[in-house]
């Protein structure tokens, strides 16, 4: 087939102008064109009074190589490329040793996934629960205030991209297409088939859990074995090789080849690591707060007349300021239509995320508002101490504990008091979605000075950006923490520890990866180095 790239179209163009693009750029009689697939859609909406469909598409035309030929020397004509997933190993029929992947993110379950699919029949371990009761335990604490510390939002099935917006677009390289594995595989287990397609797919928690329990099952199908309620204690190392795993109940796993897919959340898991001797260093990350405005201001802000188009859906952004001080200040994770969500996994501890259903149709949208920090930053900034990061994650988290009444309240207030440095003591025309609930307070102290300063002078910037950005009534909720893992636990081009053979540190814990696609795709590169290495071995 042949791809089209850059086929720029009306927002609201007939069907047929699609056929009528690719006989126009080809240069060719209609009855040449066998069929098409869109293969991407997204918009350029730059221009609100003119928004324009961006489409890729694939064309299968007669005399294929030969329009090639002719078309060579124009842009954004190309033969399309093979995007079929080729696995890269096949398990022996006699197996010595079944691989242990630690956690049900979605980088351990793609690698739990594709492990299966070769025949390797992995033991998935989970320290927290299956996914519906996991939700469960997660609603308990939004509506009863009740946390359990190993069910939540960022422990259970599915990991932490389970209650967000299931974006599922991402940045990275992927010459391998191996994002397109991933958003097959998800169609599979139930996800709509626009994720295929759309430039910015996303899927929302109540799907994903569907989805979640899918791919479980195929995996135990072919032989896969999962544990849940499975906390890790320790690796079995000897001499620096792994062997195994101990779990908390006492219990051994013998395994020499360990997948590490724990999330960002796992602190406890950190340290005993970096307890038993695994290279740890520490990496940057983010702090802020969650900002929230009506879905509709930023509907207009961003299409103009065409807020609501069904072909557009809620309006997302996407903001970064650098400040005076040479800090980066920026939006993180936009959630359209979505809600403000309690995700500590501590107890007296608060921590925010964002959350979106797959309608995107709630009254706010939601975004971090983040402020870029380095290991310098950390109090206990040391060479000797790679998880100072972590520890003041957990600082300003009890600080916004205290701030919100310590019974899970977070600590909120309004942006135009925010600016002002005036303490709020009353919601405006903007109602926090944030539950158990939001104390309205004066964020000041809530963020080191450096990080208030900054997120003062941005606001107000993207407010030139996004009219009404800076809005008196719209909310600040604090804090957001976990933006990505304080952490980077180093491997090597074989995927393995640069110390501690056997074990694969992968995904957002591990710091490689940021969202659901990103850390999925880990986990295929992870599952085809496990792979090899075990045929290797053989």
């Amino acid at each position: 087939m042949i791809r089209l790239t850059e086929v720029r179209l009306p927002l609201d163009h007939p069907e047929s102008a699609l056929k009528d693009a690719i006989c126009d750029r080809l240069s060719v009689a209609a009855e040449r064109i066998n069929n098409f697939v869109v293969f991407r859609r997204g918009y350029d909406a730059r221009k609100r009074s003119g928004i324009m469909l961006i489409y890729t598409l694939d064309v299968s035309v007669q005399d294929e190589d030969e329009l090639l030929e002719i078309n060579e020397a124009k842009p954004n004509i190309k033969l399309s490329p093979d995007t079929n997933y080729q696995y890269v190993a096949k398990a022996p029929d006699e197996l010595v040793e079944r691989p242990i992947v630690i956690g049900t993110g979605p980088c351990g379950i793609l690698a739990a996934l594709i492990l299966a699919q070769m025949g390797f029949k992995p033991i998935i371990l989970e320290r927290g629960k299956a996914v519906r009761e996991r939700t469960k335990d997660t609603f308990a604490l939004w509506r009863e205030r009740k946390l359990n510390t190993e069910s939540n939002v960022q422990f259970g099935e599915g990991g932490a991209g389970t209650f967000s917006d299931g974006k599922l677009h991402s940045q990275i390289k992927d010459p391998q297409n191996y994002g397109r594995k991933v958003l097959t595989e998800f169609v599979k287990a139930g996800a709509p088939d626009e994720i295929l397609f759309l430039s910015k797919p996303h899927i929302g928690t109540f799907k994903l859990v569907g989805m979640v329990e899918k791919i479980r099952e195929e995996i135990e199908s072919l032989g896969g074995e999962f544990r849940f309620s499975s906390k890790v204690e320790k690796l079995l190392l000897e001499k620096r090789e792994v062997k195994g795993v101990e779990l908390a109940d006492g219990s051994i796993l013998k395994s020499e080849h360990v997948v590490l897919a724990i999330g960002h959340s796992a602190r406890d898991t950190f340290q005993v690591l970096l307890e038993q001797g695994v290279y740890i260093e520490a990496k940057p990350f983010s702090i802020g707060f969650r900002i929230e405005h009506p879905q509709s201001m930023i509907d207009k802000a961003r299409f103009g007349s065409n807020a609501g188009h069904p072909m557009l859906g809620s309006a997302d952004y996407k903001l970064v300021h650098h400040s005076k001080s040479g800090r980066s200040v920026y939006s993180f994770c936009m959630c359209p239509g979505g809600t403000v969500v309690a995700a500590t996994s501590e107890e007296n501890r608060i921590v925010t995320n964002g959350m979106s259903q797959y309608s995107r149709n709630e009254r706010n949208a939601n975004s971090a508002i983040v402020v870029g920090i380095t290991p310098e930053d950390f109090p206990d900034a040391s060479d000797k101490n790679p998880l100072a990061g972590l520890d003041f994650q957990r600082e300003l988290e009890s600080k916004a504990f205290e701030m919100g009444g310590e019974n899970y309240n977070a600590p909120g207030q309004l942006v135009g008091d925010f600016l002002l440095n005036k303490t709020s003591t009353n919601f405006g025309s903007v109602t926090a979605s944030y539950t158990p609930g939001v104390a309205l307070t004066n964020l000041d102290k809530a963020l080191p000075a450096f990080a208030i300063e900054a997120l003062r002078e941005a606001i107000p910037v993207f407010d030139n950006k996004i009219k009404g950005y800076a809005m008196h009534d719209a909310v600040l909720t604090g804090v957001e923490t976990r933006t990505s893992s304080p952490i980077c636990i180093k491997r090597g081009r074989d995927f393995q520890s640069i110390n501690t053979t056997g074990l694969y540190p992968a995904g957002e814990g591990a710091g490689y990866a940021g969202g659901i696609l990103s850390a999925a795709v880990d986990g295929i590169k992870i599952a085809e180095a496990v792979a090899k290495n075990i045929l290797e071995k053989q």
